[in-house]
């Protein structure tokens, strides 16, 4: 059965107070991360984001199923427990948060993740990083209709605005993987917050784990790379590293 080893990190930025929240747990042979992110501008983030990873973290305790239809649902009921907690608030006054959750079976070597939102998903693996989750946003949107680079959503003044999240008056469709993707030794997962990854360049994250000898090592990499940009808007920050296996292959830059 493949190892797993983890470490979190949530920090303030230049915020007045962290409505980031995250969570990892073991459930069975089965282990988990959940990582929220209170929507900037609406009331109590922070509260939104505590109840996401909450429900979450019983949801996934309480399931015998590993499965994506067992993870969607999951998802969905966070949001479900979100609007049932502020039946008359309307817009702004509503509470909203994104979510991305990592779920995996060492003992099949399978993973799911799901998300809401964009707090994102990467998996690194033999130094070839990829972004699993695709932002609910309207410049992700637009770079997918061909109206701007990915470069230029980077710096857009409307990168933050997001088209979906838990809490929303309307329904909501998480990015559910499906089937379960499989899991192999020296896999590298990062669950983050906008706060985390908009400092940070795609080269940088593999680059950090490459040097990193832990995972705790690697989110001090990046951490220290975040905070030397000095950003003087810098919102809270938070991060889940999970390496899978053994470490030395999570590190080993080689073909895929």
């Amino acid at each position: 059965m493949l190892e797993i080893s983890a470490a979190t990190r949530t920090e303030r930025g230049r915020r007045d107070h962290n409505e980031d929240d995250l969570c990892t747990g073991i459930a069975g042979r089965r282990w988990y991360a959940v990582l929220a992110d209170g929507a900037g501008g609406h009331a109590n983030g922070a509260e939104a984001s505590r109840r996401v990873v909450d429900h979450l973290d019983g949801a996934l305790q309480a399931t015998d199923a590993f499965s994506p239809a067992a993870l969607h649902e999951a998802i969905r009921g966070a949001h479900a427990h979100l609007q049932a907690s502020q039946p008359e608030a309307e817009g702004r006054a509503r509470m909203h948060a994104t979510v991305v959750a990592l779920w995996l079976d060492p003992g099949t070597a399978q993973a799911l993740w799901s998300h809401v939102g964009d707090s994102r998903l990467y998996r690194l693996r033999r130094g070839c990083i990829d972004h699993v989750s695709r932002d609910d946003s309207v410049v992700q949107r637009m770079v997918e209709a061909g109206l701007l680079r990915a470069d230029q959503a980077r710096t857009h003044p409307h990168k933050n605005q997001l088209v979906s999240a838990l809490g929303i008056e309307e329904g909501v469709d998480p990015h559910t993987t499906e089937p379960p993707m499989d899991l192999r030794d020296g896999d590298a997962f990062l669950l983050c917050s906008d706060g985390w990854w908009e400092p940070l360049e795609d080269q940088e994250i593999a680059h950090t784990l490459a040097h990193a000898g832990t995972p705790g090592e690697w989110l001090d990499l990046m951490q220290r790379l975040i905070e030397q940009r000095d950003r003087p808007r810098q919102d809270n920050f938070s991060a889940v590293a999970v390496w899978v296996g053994d470490p030395a292959e999570t590190t080993r830059l080689l073909p895929v």
